[in-house]
Order: structure tokens, then C-alpha cells, then sequence
């Protein structure tokens, strides 16, 4: 193989002379690099009589001006700064954009340029016309960006004509160095990054730059940047942080770029990257919101010691048609999950997560760019004053409370109505599925608070919850017996029935059919596949109305006890009385026997006395109290007072039985009033209602007429008289006794 001469390379083309051969063919890797591809592919290599002949052509290109020109033309319009940035003002003015609920605004205009054509063609004075058109346009202007929806305030803020970072900046600097790149192999333009004089005070401007027409927004991706754009912002800050530039961040994304090749090159790591290292600066930070600021993709240059927002300006975790389509399954829902997700610069600030509001002109900042641009530059340099007058330590612990003091909560507060109705209740279990042995469970549960609740002279609890239960699973029961026995069918046709009946009277021949239904039933039921379950169920709801009876009972009685046991104990602790049972103790002591009956008879009578007299005090002491003792009933007395009463009760109701046994009319009410509450059982309606309240009222009246009768009336007097006469003390000497539960 022939071997190739160190012969000296020459070059054909029309290069600068002041580019030099090594400046082209640096040292690499490949010996190659520093030359254009493009350039290395028209190269010709040949051999020569005296060596290696290499002859390049290279593409005229035009000598870009960045950052600056040698010489600026001081009457170029814009001055120096047109210079700064590749960023140029557009050679066309935008063409205007009309939001949907702008357009009556644009009907009050088009009224205007109408009547101002009118008077420059016809030469006539519409002046005073014109002028109260633009006055009403101004009124209706006002009116309207007083008054935005949080959906509109997102349509404004994603205006096609606001201001970009980029028209930001170049209003309000004196002087703005961009600067690009990663440093790890590309230069994002969705993020834009340089350094700034405001006023003289540089600062490091970092900013989501969004297009100016559909050839800007291909070229910046829409405004979302890729990870090359926050490891770009990275660097800037970490240079800002090394020389003590205070930092100015512009927020207006949609948010992160969310594409494979993103998710390759780790676009999570860089926002989070972003979001730790930001938490450490010593440098104050400041963000700006200015359009939309969605998600990490906004948060990743927003971790900031204040945030502040343009009025119309939108900070949401998620965009309101994203939101939309995940909870209402419809994009068209976003104006309403735009107001809930409160998203506006208002709703943000009275959450605390902006610091403030830095307004716009009436129609958006896209009305007056130049104003807007002010209004940012005065908030940017009042929080910079702030900011600035505190230590490096300080700095940190303001930005880290601020970021730390978002979505606090306290315990023990009250449920706000409107979220507690919107919360989702806890769903009872289905009638029957509810196993015997938890409702065991509950009852002995209860029973346990009961006793524990005695113990210690206090009760407070609910059983209503548990009743309720235990009948709904009762209903369920018997339900399923009538199933079984096929009674639900019967019951069902006769329903029919009744309900094609003309006259809403029973027949005696339905009222019979209904009186048989329910004896088969009844004689039937023990056959019922469930019938252990439903019996099992109905001892449960005895026992548990059996402690609700008594839990009631005891939760009057406990005042009334303890009032009780205290006069009791003032009474013994009297001198007089003291002194006597003192002197009955010794006697009893002395004569050696414990039992009553073995005692003498001037014994008993003593102890007796003392006894009177200490329940005559008792008495007494309860009366002045407000304790009114009406009477004192033995057990024995008690008893037959018992039994009389049940002896009257039952011939009472006999006496009922027979009236209605002998009142068809009455009886005939009676079974319509049974059929109306079973058929209306789970939703009575209101004429139904109606129907049983009239019908009780007139059994009722019915019933009432059989307590007149002569011998019922006498019954129940003699039973009163013998309740007054009767008076004495119990056999025990007890006069209130606590309620027993088993």
C-alpha cells in the first residue's frame, strides 16, 4: 500500500482570509471534525505527483450578526436591541383575533368604523354619535373583563396575539445578551435563557417562548420545552447562582413536551433536577406567570421566593379539557372544571400560592403590549427590593416556607355542608347478607355499654341505629317466607284487585279472603325454609328494644337518684338523728342477736321509730327539695294493684273486640286501614297518607265511644279508689327502685 506524503494541504474556495486551515480542521477524534458535513461531502481527494491533494468547496453563507454588529446603525428603529437577539419585531402586524365572547364588543365597533365611513363620504358631523358609540364600546369593554369566566380568563391567556417573553424582555431592558445551548449537544429553543440590565441591575432572564404566527410556534414546539430547554435553564442558574445575578423566570407553557424521545432523554429527571437545585439557589428568584403556566413543565422554572401572575393569566396542574375528559368522560365540560380547579390569578392568591397580581389592559396584554411590559418591570423591580434586603439563610427559609405553607391542613375543623353533601356515604349492607353472628355481635356489644354505662352512673348511646337494622332485616325475612309459602303471589293478585274496585269499601267477601291469607300465613310459617333466622332475628330486636327501654329509663332516672342520695345523706348526717341510730346500733350490739325477728318486742319497736323517723326526714328533706313523693306502695299491695289492672285491661279489650266484631263498619275500616299500610309500606304517597290518618281518626272516634260505657267507667273508678287508699312503705324500705335489666 502506497503511503501518503506529509504534502501541505491547500484549498480552493471562496473562504474568508481570516479563516485560517487549522481553524477549519481542529483536532479531534476523527482528525475531521470543525468542518460542516455538507462541506466534507463535495470534497475531492486525488492523488498528485508530489503527495495528497485535498480540494474543499464551501457554501457561501450569510455572516450572521449575533449577538451584536460591529457597527450598529444607532437609526435603526429599536436601537441596539434589534441587534441582540435573532429575535426580529415582525414585518407584518398580526392579524387580529376575536374571541367568542368578544364578539358583541366587535358589532359595537363595526357600528363605529360604519358611522366614521359615513362621515368622511358624506362630509356630514356624526361626532357626537361616534363618540357615544366609543363610550358605550368602553362601558361594554369594562364590563366584560370585570366580569370573566375562568374559562374565558384561559382563552386569553392562550391568545394567538399576547406578548411573548422575548416582547417582554426587549421593552423592559436596557440591554439583553441570549444565551444557548445545554452543553450536551442542543439548544432548545422553547426555552430561552441570556442576561439582562434593568435600570442598570442585571439580572438572569430565563422564559418559555411561545410563536408569533404558525412558522414561530413549529420552530419553538408551541412553547414546550424538551429536557435540553431545563438543562439549559439548569446551567444559567447555576452561572446566575456563581456571580450573584438575581434570577427572572417567564412562565407560559402548556406544559413539558411529552413525546418518546423526551421520555428517552429523561424529561422527568430534568424538571425534577430543576425543582432540587432551585431550592437551593442563594440568589433571590422571581417568577412571572404571563400566559399559561401548565404543570412540572411551568414548575420546573417556577420554584420561585415570589410568583407572581398577569391578571389574566392561568396556573392549573392540569389543562381544563384534561380534567374535563378524565372526570366528566367529555372535553366539553371544561368551563366547569376550569372553576373548579381555581386556576385564576384571584383564586391563586387566596390559596397563597401566588404572591400577586400584576394587571393588564382592558381586552388582555395583547391590547398594549408596551403597558403590560411596564406593569411586569415595576412588580419585578418592588420584589427585587424585597427580596434583596435579606440574608443568604433567610432567602432560603422564605423560599422553602412558602413552598411548605401550601395545602396545609388542621384537624378537628368542621366539614364545610356543600362538601359534606358531596361526599359518598357508607352504604349499609344489603338486607340478608348481614350474618347472624355479627348481629350478635352488635347486641352484646351494646349490652356491654349498657353495664359498663351503670358502672359508672352515666349512659349515652344510640340504639336506634341498630333497631332500625334489625327490622329492615326482619322485613327482608319475612319477605322471603312469604316467597316461599307463595303468599306474595296471593297478596299480589288481591292487590289488583282491590285496586279495580269502583267503590273503596271491602267487600265481606274480600275482607274474609284477607283474613284467610293471613291465618295461612301465620299457620304456615313454621314450614318457611327461613323461619330459623326470622325467629332467631325477632329475640335480637326483643332484647335490644329490651335495653333501649331500659337505657331510656335509666339515663331519667339518674338525676333524679342522685338528687335522691344526697338529701338521703344530709338526712343520716343530722345530730338528732345521728345520735339515734348510734344509740340502736349499740342496743342491737349489745343484745347479741343480727336478725329482726329475734329481737324483743321493745326492740322492734324502737327500731321501727327510728326508722319512721328518719324516712318521715327523708320525706320531708325530698318535698323541700322539689322531689314531690305522692305515695308509698308496698310489693304485696303492688302486685294486686297489678293484677286488678290487668284484669281491667282485658275486659276492655274484650268489650273492643266485641264492639268490633259487631261493627261491621268498624271492623270493614279497620282491614282497609291494614291493606293501605302494607300496600304504601316503602313510599306512601301523599293521597295515601291522607287516607290513613283518616281512617285512624275514625277508628280511633269508634274505640272512643266503647271507653263510655257504664261498667267499663266504674271499673276504672273503684280501681282508683283503691289506689288511694292504699299507703305504706316496702317490705325492703326502699322507696325508689333502679330499673333491672336481664
Amino acid at each position: 500500500m502506497a503511503s501518503v506524503s506529509q504534502s501541505p494541504v491547500t484549498f480552493s474556495g471562496s473562504l474568508s482570509s481570516a479563516t485560517s486551515a487549522s481553524d477549519l480542521l481542529r483536532s479531534s477524534m476523527n482528525g475531521v471534525n470543525g468542518v460542516p458535513l455538507k462541506t466534507l461531502g463535495k470534497g475531492h481527494v486525488g492523488h498528485g505527483r508530489k503527495g495528497l491533494n485535498i480540494v474543499a468547496k464551501v457554501r457561501k453563507v450569510k455572516k450572521h450578526e449575533y449577538p451584536w454588529p460591529q457597527d450598529p446603525d444607532p437609526n435603526v428603529k429599536g436601537g441596539v436591541l434589534s441587534h441582540l437577539s435573532p429575535f426580529k419585531p415582525l414585518k407584518e402586524k398580526p392579524k387580529p383575533v376575536t374571541l367568542e365572547f368578544e364578539k358583541p364588543l366587535m358589532d359595537l365597533q363595526k357600528k363605529i368604523i360604519d358611522v366614521q365611513k359615513m362621515a368622511n363620504e358624506t362630509g356630514l358631523d356624526f361626532s357626537d354619535q361616534i363618540i357615544s358609540l366609543e363610550n358605550k364600546y368602553q362601558q361594554a369593554l369594562k364590563d366584560l373583563y370585570t366580569h370573566l369566566t375562568p374559562i374565558q380568563r384561559v382563552n386569553i391567556a392562550r391568545h394567538p396575539n399576547r406578548p411573548t417573553f422575548l416582547d417582554h424582555v426587549f421593552n423592559i431592558t436596557d440591554k439583553f445578551v441570549e444565551l444557548h445551548g445545554d452543553r450536551a449537544g442542543y439548544d432548545d429553543p422553547a426555552v430561552v435563557t441570556g442576561i439582562g440590565t434593568i435600570d442598570g441591575r442585571r439580572f438572569m432572564f430565563m422564559g418559555h417562548q411561545k410563536g408569533r404566527n404558525t412558522k414561530e410556534n413549529i420552530q419553538r414546539n408551541f412553547g414546550m420545552p424538551t429536557p435540553h430547554g431545563y438543562r439549559k435553564a439548569l446551567r444559567m442558574m447555576y452561572y446566575a447562582d456563581h456571580h450573584g445575578f438575581p434570577i427572572v423566570t417567564f412562565i407560559d407553557t402548556p406544559g413539558a413536551f411529552a413525546d418518546l424521545k423526551s421520555e428517552e432523554l429523561g424529561q422527568g429527571e430534568a424538571i425534577a433536577h430543576n425543582l432540587r437545585t432551585m431550592f437551593g439557589l442563594k440568589v433571590p428568584i422571581v417568577s412571572i406567570v404571563m400566559g399559561e403556566g401548565g404543570s412540572g413543565g411551568a414548575l420546573a422554572i417556577g420554584c420561585a421566593n415570589k410568583l407572581l401572575m398577569l391578571e389574566n393569566a392561568v396556573f392549573y396542574v392540569a389543562s381544563p379539557e384534561a380534567c374535563a375528559a378524565i372526570l366528566w368522560k367529555t372535553a366539553k365540560a371544561s368551563p366547569k372544571a376550569a372553576e373548579k380547579l381555581k386556576i385564576t390569578a384571584n383564586e391563586l392568591c387566596k390559596l397563597q400560592i401566588a404572591d400577586g397580581i400584576i394587571p393588564e389592559p382592558l381586552g388582555g396584554a395583547h391590547a398594549d403590549p408596551q403597558w403590560t411590559s411596564m406593569q411586569i418591570k415595576n412588580a419585578i423591580l418592588d420584589s427585587m427590593d424585597e427580596l434583596e434586603k435579606m440574608g443568604t439563610e433567610e432567602l432560603l427559609r422564605h423560599r422553602m416556607l412558602k413552598f411548605r405553607k401550601i395545602g396545609g391542613f388542621q384537624e378537628g375543623l368542621p366539614v364545610d355542608p356543600e362538601k359534606k353533601v358531596n361526599m359518598k356515604r357508607k352504604e349499609e349492607p344489603r338486607p340478608g347478607l348481614i350474618s347472624d353472628k355479627a348481629l350478635q355481635g352488635e347486641v352484646n356489644k351494646l349490652k356491654e355499654q349498657i353495664l359498663k354505662a351503670k358502672e359508672t352512673s352515666s349512659i349515652n348511646m344510640d340504639q336506634n341505629g341498630l333497631i332500625e337494622k334489625l327490622q329492615r332485616e326482619i322485613n327482608y325475612e319475612f319477605s322471603e317466607a312469604a316467597k316461599a309459602l307463595g303468599i306474595e303471589e296471593k297478596l299480589s293478585k288481591m292487590r289488583e284487585e282491590f285496586a279495580k274496585a269502583e267503590n273503596e269499601q271491602l267487600t265481606p267477601g274480600q275482607i274474609k279472603n284477607l283474613e284467610n291469607l293471613k291465618n295461612e300465613f301465620n299457620e304456615n310459617l313454621a314450614t318457611a325454609p327461613n323461619y330459623g333466622r326470622l325467629k332467631y332475628k325477632l329475640s335480637l330486636l326483643k332484647e335490644i328494644t329490651e335495653a333501649k327501654t331500659f337505657a331510656e329509663n335509666y339515663k331519667k332516672a339518674l338525676p333524679l337518684k342522685a338528687k335522691v342520695n344526697e338529701k338521703f345523706k344530709e338526712v343520716l348526717e343530722k345530730p338528732t338523728l345521728k345520735q339515734n341510730i348510734e344509740n340502736i346500733k349499740a342496743e342491737i350490739e349489745k343484745s347479741g342477736v343480727s336478725n329482726i325477728e329475734e329481737f324483743d318486742q321493745e326492740l322492734k319497736e324502737k327500731v321501727l321509730e327510728v326508722r319512721e323517723q328518719v324516712e318521715s326526714e327523708f320525706v320531708n328533706a325530698l318535698e323541700s327539695s322539689g322531689v314531690h313523693v305522692t305515695s308509698k306502695v308496698d310489693q304485696t299491695s303492688m302486685s294486686m294493684i297489678k293484677a286488678k289492672v290487668d284484669e281491667l285491661n282485658a275486659e276492655i279489650n274484650q268489650i273492643i273486640q266485641d264492639v268490633i266484631e259487631s261493627t261491621p263498619d268498624l271492623k270493614n275500616k279497620i282491614e282497609i286501614l291494614k291493606l293501605e299500610i302494607v300496600k304504601d309500606k316503602n313510599a306512601p304517597s301523599k293521597e295515601s297518607k291522607e287516607k290513613i290518618e283518616s281512617l285512624q281518626q275514625q277508628i280511633k272516634q269508634g274505640v272512643g265511644d266503647v271507653m263510655s260505657y257504664a261498667a267499663v267507667k266504674e271499673k276504672y273508678e273503684e280501681l282508683q279508689a283503691e289506689l288511694a287508699e292504699l299507703s305504706g312503705v316496702g317490705s325492703d324500705g326502699s322507696l325508689i327502685k333502679e330499673p333491672i335489666y336481664a
